[in-house]
């Protein structure tokens, strides 16, 4: 596998929902940095799961062996982690999609939570 091209930064307009849950994912979850070492660590894992997946039907994806590896690299001088991985990624479209899933998903979370507690207090309301 090759490491990603360097790319231009693209902007992107997410609608409001999803802004809200970049911005609590960005300022708690990630604020911790054991929590975004773990979280980047665990994507990584998981691209070399696809890699061996993905690889059942294609082999000659597995070109530079068949084990899986993440590596960390410290660049002192400039302050930097990088975790590098021989899996296989999500493209853009699945990364947009993802983000919508989540951010679709957990606006409707409030609303089912409500609905389940109307269901139970009418369930026990006395006839």
């Amino acid at each position: 596998m090759t490491t990603a091209n360097a790319t231009t930064p693209e902007s992107r307009t997410f609608e409001a929902d999803v802004a809200k849950l970049l911005h609590l994912m960005v300022h708690s979850v990630y604020s911790d940095r054991d929590v975004f070492l773990r979280e980047l660590i665990s994507n990584a894992a998981d691209a070399c799961e696809r890699l061996r997946y993905e690889a059942i039907s294609s082999p000659a994806l597995l070109s530079e062996g068949p084990k899986s590896r993440i590596t960390l690299l410290i660049d002192a001088a400039h302050r930097r982690l990088m975790v590098d991985d021989n899996g296989i990624g999500m493209t853009q479209a699945e990364m947009v999609e993802a983000l919508g899933t989540i951010a679709r998903s957990h606006d409707r979370a409030p609303k089912r939570s409500w609905n389940a507690l109307r269901r139970h207090k009418l369930e026990r309301a006395p006839s």
